[in-house]
């Protein structure tokens, strides 16, 4: 279940792609995929064992080019260990509301990606967040360790690009069917899984993800503008900034 759009982030065969935050690897997959260089970063080490080891299975399966180059690393969105200008693609996705520094973050993303590359920030959209926490302080911090710090809106995540160095592109939502999901975890208790309700939705999201159906799919489409779960921004780092990497 992918957020970004690679088309609308321009990733390309050898592009070297940071995938920060990359929890168990979604986004790294297709990336390695579509041939690029992929760099999977994340502070949670069985995350990364567990990205390493499938992107090492896709290339000997042949879901992969096997001479493209994939690696993980464990790293603080503030203080990446990357030399300037290293990437020409960065995905952070879902990152950012959870990081106290999140101006540290950016900075460092647009420090890290090379002038005249792509990055794809996703965020959890502003109505279907704020309607989360309205329910129930259980879903976010700071009764949630490492929960959800701040709602974005769109404007001040555009804002906050530009404040790193960053010229903010175009910008869509995801995943609208996850939204009332969340609504509904978050009414009944955020980590009650056993919920009737809540389990029958999962089973729908479940069938979503693997049959790719109209039936869900176009609905999804159609809603994503109103209530889609997450923002994408799309951004560039200015080839005038060359002088700073």
């Amino acid at each position: 279940m992918l957020t970004a759009d690679y088309d609308r982030l321009g990733l390309r065969a050898g592009d070297r792609l940071l995938d920060l935050g990359c929890g168990f690897g979604r986004h790294a997959y297709e990336a390695l995929r579509r041939g690029a260089r992929v760099v999977a970063c994340d502070m949670a080490v069985p995350e990364l064992e567990q990205t390493v080891a499938t992107m090492t299975a896709m290339q000997v399966a042949g879901e992969a080019p096997p001479s493209v180059l994939a690696s993980a690393v464990c790293g603080d969105a503030t203080r990446l260990p990357f030399a300037d200008a290293s990437f020409d693609r960065v995905i952070a996705s879902e990152v950012m509301e959870h990081v106290p520094d999140d101006a540290a973050a950016l900075e460092e993303l647009t420090r890290v990606l090379r002038p005249g590359g792509t990055m794809a920030v996703t965020i959890p959209a502003w109505l279907g967040e704020r309607v989360c926490w309205a329910i129930t302080d259980d879903y976010h911090a700071p009764v949630v360790e490492g929960g959800h710090l701040r709602i974005y809106t769109a404007d001040e995540m555009r804002r906050k690009m530009r404040a790193a160095g960053l010229e903010p592109g175009g910008s869509h939502r995801s995943h609208a069917l996850h939204t009332p999901y969340w609504w509904l975890r978050c009414a009944v208790g955020p980590t009650n899984d056993t919920h009737l309700l809540v389990r029958a939705y999962t089973r729908v999201l479940e069938w979503d993800i693997t049959s790719g159906s109209p039936v869900t799919r176009v609905p999804e489409r159609l809603l994503n503008p109103l209530i889609g779960k997450s923002l994408v921004v799309y951004a560039t780092r200015p080839v005038r900034s060359l002088a700073r990497a």
